[in-house]
């Protein structure tokens, strides 16, 4: 089993609340088999537009081929005025032509790929942004376990709160263990 999760943090050094969110989960994700690649898309030259090729060579080829190997499909996003950051929503609209491919009357090249949600934020919009990635999920063929979402809502995301990776690690350790583990054993189940 393998899982690939798109890390949509804007923050291009240290660690982020989410980023930081990731790693945790991922100790899940490996307590239950699942090999897993997180992928941070600022690092990475992805222009705009909604086809998988475009005519200037970027690096979404190579993320959308990442995949297409992968039977987990993992989206991490900040939260940013309730909604998701302006790098996921960059991948979101070139996943487009994966909806187009569906309207043609072939099967979706993400047929059978579980999806999921990880968020962080200082305020409410997990909810919201759930709600947004499943609806494009579900259209583009990404099939939605149980306990699909992870979210992390604590006041010590704020901006610049300067909260470290360790007082960060040992929040999601004492408030969302428990939603991790199921989160994770609930993609695995749905592999079996």
């Amino acid at each position: 089993m393998k899982a690939i999760i798109l890390l949509a943090t804007l923050k291009s050094e240290g660690p982020s609340n989410t980023q930081v969110l990731v790693e945790f989960f991922g100790e899940f994700l490996t307590r239950q088999q699942i090999q897993f690649e997180t992928v941070k898309l600022v690092d990475h030259n992805i222009l705009p537009g909604s086809f998988t090729h475009l005519d200037v060579e970027d690096d979404w080829p190579n993320i959308y081929q990442k995949l297409l190997l992968s039977d987990i499909i993992l989206f991490a996003t900040p939260i940013w005025w309730n909604n998701h950051s302006s790098e996921l929503q960059r991948c979101i609209e070139r996943l487009d032509e994966v909806f187009d491919i569906i309207t043609s009357g072939e099967d979706s090249p993400l047929k059978g790929k579980l999806g999921g949600v990880l968020a962080t934020g200082a305020s409410d919009g997990v909810e919201h942004i759930a709600g947004n990635v499943f609806n494009f999920f579900s259209t583009v063929g990404v099939t939605l376990p149980p306990y699909a979402s992870l979210g992390a809502i604590w006041e010590g995301h704020e901006k610049d709160s300067g909260n470290t990776k360790e007082e960060l690690l040992q929040y999601y350790k004492e408030n969302l263990s428990k939603d991790a583990q199921a989160m994770a054993e609930s993609l695995a189940k749905a592999l079996k």
